[in-house]
């Protein structure tokens, strides 16, 4: 990856992935027990962005040892967030009338990106 569009093009996939895997395949389910730990929905939800992001790694030819590597960090990082916000949107029984629900979802969605930035700088450092 060495192209100012490559670069784009990377940070554009992961913006479309991260859509996809939030707001058009995450089912009520999923989002109804992330704040459960360890409940299945928030490992699917997670595992689903996992799921998405490899094929853009693998893409950009990392190796697919680093790339499926990077994509569980993902899993792992994205429940993580998604299970913080839950809790504390659960804790404090926050409804979306709350504007403090939607300071800790921006706060989730703000984390997420900066989960993508990271995994960008891992790609970009590989190809200079």
């Amino acid at each position: 990856m060495t192209s100012i569009f490559d670069l784009s093009l990377f940070l554009i996939l992961f913006q479309i992935k991260h859509y996809l895997g939030d707001f058009q395949f995450q089912t009520g389910w999923m989002a109804a027990n992330k704040g459960r730990y360890g409940h299945p929905s928030g490992i699917l939800h997670a595992g689903l962005h996992g799921a998405l992001s490899l094929p853009i790694l693998l893409w950009f030819a990392l190796p697919w040892e680093l790339a499926l590597g990077l994509a569980l960090a993902e899993v792992v990082v994205h429940y993580h967030i998604d299970w913080a916000k839950a809790r504390r949107v659960s804790n404090e029984a926050m409804t979306e009338t709350d504007p403090r629900f939607w300071h800790y979802l921006g706060l989730d969605q703000a984390a997420h990106q900066l989960t993508y930035v990271a995994l960008f700088a891992i790609v970009a450092s590989r190809a200079a």
